[in-house]
């Protein structure tokens, strides 16, 4: 772990985004869960709804040849930063629901990707799941969906820069970051609220450093789509806001809350509901 910190203070100083301690990314987050809220304004059906991420960052053990979380036994395992996000909006009369699960390994020099990304994507209409596993010759990737144009997938794809796992890079450090022209696969929910084929696509990716606020951006030419995340440029590089804009509109979501060190998996009871308020969220209805 000495080894891997020493490499990210090296590779942060060499730019304009700043250096992290040993002790700082240990303590930040092997330290509890961070659990931020974003005001959401959704693009969909030609119009633009209202409503909130949560973003949970948090560490665990993860089984690299399973690819699930270690509960026991000693099968190979490696320190993951694991990125929840979970979005919520109505569209007219009914609801959606969405959620994301990214597992990164914190050791990127030995793990340059991310290992395993899932979405789930509920709403009136019915529900689709996908979900993408690091293997030595690429990504293996599977979707359910209950459209018949689309129907049950399993695909192998290229060794392709997965946009959702380039969130917790961000976070673990943001020079690991690719620019220039790449091969990306769009993020879950723009491929799924798009009916977009799930596969790589050209990009260009960008990173400015500033004083407060750096910006990391990437456009796919070939869709039209481009995603500016605008974050601290100090560590622990807070995700202040992003924006996407596409065809089917402009989506932004910018931060409202957070808390930190959370133990949130332990506070299920009814006792603990009244804690939602500190992330701006209703204890009954969200």
């Amino acid at each position: 772990m000495r080894i891997l910190l020493t490499f990210l203070v090296g590779i942060l100083s060499s730019s304009g985004l700043n250096a992290a301690t040993d002790s700082q990314i240990k303590d930040f987050w092997f330290n509890g869960a961070e659990i931020s809220r974003y005001q959401l304004n959704q693009a969909r059906y030609g119009g633009n709804h209202p409503g909130h991420v949560e973003f949970i960052f948090v560490t665990e053990p993860f089984l690299t040849e399973q690819q699930v979380k270690q509960e026991f036994g000693e099968a190979p395992a490696t320190p993951v930063l694991k990125l929840n996000a979970l979005h919520t909006f109505n569209t007219g009369i009914y609801s959606y629901r969405t959620m994301t699960s990214t597992f990164r390994p914190v050791d990127y020099l030995k793990y340059p990707r991310s290992l395993k990304s899932n979405t789930s994507v509920q709403d009136w209409c019915g529900q689709a799941f996908q979900q993408f596993n690091r293997k030595p010759d690429g990504w293996h990737f599977e979707l359910r969906s209950y459209f018949q144009k689309e129907g049950d997938q399993n695909r192998a794809l290229s060794d392709a820069y997965l946009e959702d796992g380039l969130w917790v890079t961000l976070r673990l450090n943001p020079k690991a970051l690719p620019v220039g022209p790449l091969q990306a696969i769009p993020g879950a929910l723009y491929t799924r609220f798009a009916h977009k084929e799930v596969s790589p696509y050209k990009a260009k990716a960008e990173l400015k450093s500033g004083p407060k606020l750096s910006t990391y951006q990437i456009t796919y030419p070939d869709l039209s789509r481009t995603l500016k995340i605008d974050f601290d440029t100090q560590f622990p590089h807070i995700i202040r806001s992003w924006k996407e804009t596409s065809p089917q509109g402009i989506t932004t979501a910018t931060l409202t809350h957070r808390i930190m060190n959370s133990t949130y998996w332990s506070e299920h009871n009814r006792t603990d509901a009244h804690k939602r308020k500190s992330l701006g969220l209703d204890p009954i209805a969200d």
